[in-house]
């Protein structure tokens, strides 16, 4: 509880705040978790655990994740639905979807040739 002046508040950095935020999403036993960004803001370690945390989540509560981290997309999904400004640009596993050239040069950056 917060006084008037402020008094009790604690303040929780990105990866904790996170945390709570999740636990609060999941306390009701939802079906379906839907996020927004997750990894938006969090350090290389906070981004880790993150991806612990749901990957340890139930198989049977379907979680709809909308996520600019592509390795960490990747790493925990099962399918995987890319969009560029709208409209899909490919859909399906991981893997194909990692070596999709729309994606590779959307989101992953095509691979530097030398000449």
């Amino acid at each position: 509880m917060i006084g008037p002046n402020g008094a009790g508040k604690t303040t929780l950095f990105n990866g904790a705040q996170r945390q709570l935020e999740l636990a609060l999403a999941l306390v009701g036993a939802p079906r379906l978790l839907l996020l927004d960004e997750p990894a938006a803001g969090l350090s290389p370690t906070e981004r880790s655990l993150l991806a612990q945390i749901i990957a340890g989540l139930p198989r049977s509560l379907t979680v709809l994740m909308i996520e600019h981290d592509m390795d960490l997309v990747l790493s925990l999904v099962d399918r995987i639905t890319c969009l560029d400004s709208g409209p899909t640009i490919a859909a399906g596993t991981p893997e194909s979807v990692r070596t999709d050239p729309d994606v590779r040069r959307v989101y992953l950056g095509t691979p530097h040739v030398r000449p």
